[in-house]
């Protein structure tokens, strides 16, 4: 019987692709689309992603998401310093400045300034010198996606390729000379900005004057400690803010996803692919259903049971499921690979396989209950009408 079953699914090959193609498309855009949402979502944090050695992050109470600076007053790394449980704290600036290029155009940089001494929070891979170069007068480090596009130096013929900054260039930042000793290799920032690293004292001569220039304190828990209670007891002991690497990402995501329009405009597409793929496929598998009642009316004729027929139709929705499900997800995980590299954010995680695959389900489900339902109430005589 489940031989007959497939030989009618397969026997309409119009009707046959068309189900199995609703359903590609469906678990597709399903799948392409959420995996660009996790990946836009996953460039908010990526720069605490890169700063692994810190357990804490310290600031303003009133900061709502890594990019949301409230600069602090520099006495404040001595009360962070004077907690019992801290083993270091370093300072972090992180800010917005204007580089000006070899060509007179300026380009908005995102500067981090490390501490001096220790040089904590470099970036994590070095292309091209080394981050103790950044003691070296005037010097900073630029990562290699900004230094091949929007730090690269005009052609030098007419229709050529920009040349990208390398060490030895010299850009201006607010007036001031700076000199690339290395490269390096950063996350995708969810801003896409070129990335600049410097030291701590060197970053505060780029920024516009201004009172306070502390952006973070960077939190090192003794050995033993617990970050999250040293978070509480750093808060409570200075006023301001403390949170753990896995809190501060937590913070960023939810600010993203409560003020911005990103996961309602994600959300729509990921809906739309779902109904789509629900009207093609339901559509289709009923009307294929409806021309192949007379096959059942006989098989009912000759004394098939409703069970049989019923496990006939489940292994046709399986099958179609099975194989749209699977050809979606490929072509969506080879969009992902061939896009890799790219501007595209795009990530693919094994919860999203998931929700593709029980969208899927809930559509092949729908489909068959329909036709399940038109064939549990065919009477055996109506193959004689036929």
């Amino acid at each position: 019987m489940y031989r007959i079953a497939l030989k009618m699914l397969m026997g309409d090959r119009g009707k046959y692709l068309g189900l199995i193609m609703g359903l590609t498309f469906a678990a597709l855009l399903i799948t392409q689309q959420s995996s660009i949402f996790t990946g836009l979502m996953t460039r908010t944090y990526s720069f605490i992603n890169d700063l692994s050695q810190p357990d804490i992050w310290v600031m303003d109470p009133k900061v709502q998401f890594v990019d949301d600076v409230k600069p602090l007053q520099d006495t404040q790394l001595i009360r962070v310093r004077g907690i019992t449980g801290v083993e270091w704290a370093v300072p972090l600036y992180k800010g917005l400045l204007k580089a000006r290029l070899e060509d007179g155009n300026f380009q908005i940089v995102n500067v981090l300034g490390l501490d001096d001494a220790t040089l904590i929070g470099g970036p994590p891979v070095m292309v091209e010198g080394t981050l103790a170069d950044l003691r070296r007068q005037d010097a900073i480090i630029v990562n290699d996606v900004g230094a091949a596009t929007r730090l690269a130096r005009k052609p030098a013929e007419p229709g050529g390729r920009p040349v990208p900054l390398g060490v030895g260039d010299v850009l201006e930042i607010n007036d001031r000379r700076a000199v690339v000793v290395g490269i390096c290799r950063v996350s995708r920032t969810f801003q896409s900005q070129p990335v600049i690293y410097t030291t701590y004292s060197r970053a505060t001569t780029f920024a516009p004057r201004e009172r306070k220039l502390l952006s973070f304190v960077l939190v090192k828990a003794a050995g033993g400690v617990d970050p999250k209670e040293l978070a509480g007891r750093i808060a409570r002991g200075t006023g301001l803010a403390a949170y753990t690497a896995q809190e501060f990402k937590d913070l960023t995501f939810n600010y993203y996803m409560r003020s911005t329009g990103i996961p309602i405009n994600f959300g729509i597409a990921v809906m739309l692919g779902f109904l789509i793929g629900t009207a093609i496929a339901g559509q289709t598998f009923y009307n294929f259903t409806l021309e192949n009642l007379r096959y059942f009316g006989t098989l009912k004729a000759m004394g098939t049971a409703d069970t049989v027929l019923l496990r006939m139709i489940v292994l046709q929705a399986l099958v179609v499921g099975a194989l749209g499900y699977g050809l979606g997800v490929g072509a969506a995980a080879l969009f992902g690979y061939l896009m890799r590299g790219t501007e595209l954010s795009f990530r693919l995680v094994p919860e999203i396989l998931v929700l593709a695959g029980g969208a899927i389900a809930v559509i092949v489900t729908f489909s068959a209950l329909l036709s399940i339902r038109r064939v549990m109430k065919l009477e055996p005589a109506i193959v004689f009408k036929m």
